[in-house]
């Protein structure tokens, strides 16, 4: 299997920017200020850290809405499990209930706990010392407030219906990607500086690679297609959103905007969704020879 075929930097360097701008294009929630303040090549640094992986990678996901959880999330979780399946990694799920009895019929899953607010640091690095992770990813997890709670994107506090998944990454000795679409999500903290001009309760928690993207589903395409054209072969042939939306519905998961049990992510449609993995597709025949 190859591990990154020869491409020039300023090629590759050139593609993952037009990735990045692409994830934000619709700027929902105002993912386009951030992005222009993040170093440009994130999309291709996260990308290489999972190309490189053969150990364990967890991914950590679950954002509650309701007694349920939301639809994006999970969708780019499964996603990048089946990505690192691919690449001989060691791919773990890790999430709260009810979430994680649900993913635990079909993956590998490790269970945190639900409103645990004490001695979340030594949870965080018992599970460390047990699952030794290579790398470990957050995708749209509630990332803690500067009051050290949880808020949801109508500024609601959640925290009694969270589990904690924030010293994971603060803990790693490994390194660490977090993705968001909204400033809420554990990663965000790296923008401190700027997320007072969204309209959110920001999260502190910081990563040491952050995609920003308008659904945070999104990004695990855009990372699946940048590890394409490292491996020199098309990752995104068997993409099927829908097939993961299906399969969350039918155990209770809701869109995060309506909350309603429908095959959408943020209140779109999921052939959202696959328009984005076509535009992604199209992109890919211009580096593929």
């Amino acid at each position: 299997m190859p591990q990154e075929q020869p491409m020039t930097t300023p090629d590759l360097l050139q593609l993952s920017q037009q990735i990045e701008q692409l994830l934000v294009a619709r700027n929902l929630r105002g993912m386009q200020l951030l992005q222009q303040q993040l170093r440009p090549g994130y999309i291709l640094r996260a990308a290489r850290l999972l190309n490189q992986c053969r150990g364990t990678v967890l991914i950590g996901t679950g954002f509650p809405v309701l007694d349920t959880f939301e639809t994006d999330g999970p969708v780019g979780a499964i996603a990048l499990y089946q990505l690192l399946t691919q690449l001989g990694a060691r791919p773990v799920l890790v999430s709260g209930n009810p979430l994680c009895q649900v993913l635990a019929s079909q993956y590998r899953t490790y269970q945190i706990s639900v409103n645990q607010q004490q001695n979340l640091p030594a949870v965080a690095a018992r599970a460390l010392a047990e699952l030794q992770p290579q790398l470990i990813i957050s995708i749209e997890r509630p990332g803690f407030t500067a009051a050290g709670r949880y808020a949801n994107m109508r500024g609601e506090d959640i925290t009694g219906r969270c589990a904690s998944f924030d010293y994971f990454l603060s803990q790693a000795a490994c390194p660490t990607i977090g993705i968001g679409d909204g400033g809420n999500e554990i990663g965000m903290g790296n923008m401190a500086a700027f997320l007072g001009q969204l309209n959110i309760t920001p999260a502190v928690t910081q990563c040491d690679e952050l995609i920003v993207a308008d659904v945070s589903n999104w990004a695990a395409w855009g990372i699946i297609a940048m590890v394409s054209v490292l491996q020199g072969r098309n990752l995104l042939t068997a993409a099927d959103p829908l097939a993961i939306l299906q399969f969350l519905s039918s155990h209770g998961s809701v869109d995060g905007v309506t909350r309603l049990n429908t095959l959408t992510e943020d209140g779109l449609a999921y052939t959202e969704g696959e328009q984005l993995i076509t535009d992604l597709r199209e992109l890919l025949k211009t580096y593929q020879k």
